[in-house]
């Protein structure tokens, strides 16, 4: 059970972890220990989250999001499997509780009638100058 706020925990069933060896530093141990976890979320079928939660979480993973609805994520920061188990756990809360955050509802401004003018004077002042830009004639 992954506790990811007070009323939301992620099942174990949804969670499935892979372990393979990891690259990087740990001397004779990194060929032979498996340290680095993969943790597979099946977000698409968890009951827990709400269709808008999943939408965001979907666009929040990017790439971590597979066809068939899982989120994958790595860790193979530590030489200790059971520390990396908790990084990806970590992150997978993270991600989560980041989707769990609706954007607020931009509320559309017009523009003050003075910002207005000084665009239109700027942008005035602005075609004028690069309209004596062109070529200088000679006029004698």
């Amino acid at each position: 059970m992954l506790r990811i706020t007070d009323d939301i925990a992620i099942a174990d069933w949804e969670l499935t972890e892979a372990f393979s060896r990891a690259s990087g530093p740990g001397g004779q141990n990194v060929n032979k220990v498996s340290t680095a976890v993969e943790l597979r979320f099946e977000a698409e079928r968890s009951p827990h989250l709400t269709p808008a939660v999943k939408s965001r979480l979907k666009r929040l993973a990017g790439r971590r999001w597979t066809l068939d609805g899982a989120i994958v994520i790595r860790a193979e920061e530590t030489r200790s499997q059971a520390r990396n188990r908790e990084l990806a756990r970590e992150r997978l809360a993270e991600l989560i509780r980041a989707a769990l955050v609706a954007p607020k509802r931009r509320i559309a401004t017009r523009p003050t009638a003075g910002s207005e003018r000084r665009r239109l004077k700027a942008k005035a002042e602005r075609g004028e100058v690069k309209g004596l830009r062109g070529k200088v004639t000679d006029e004698d």
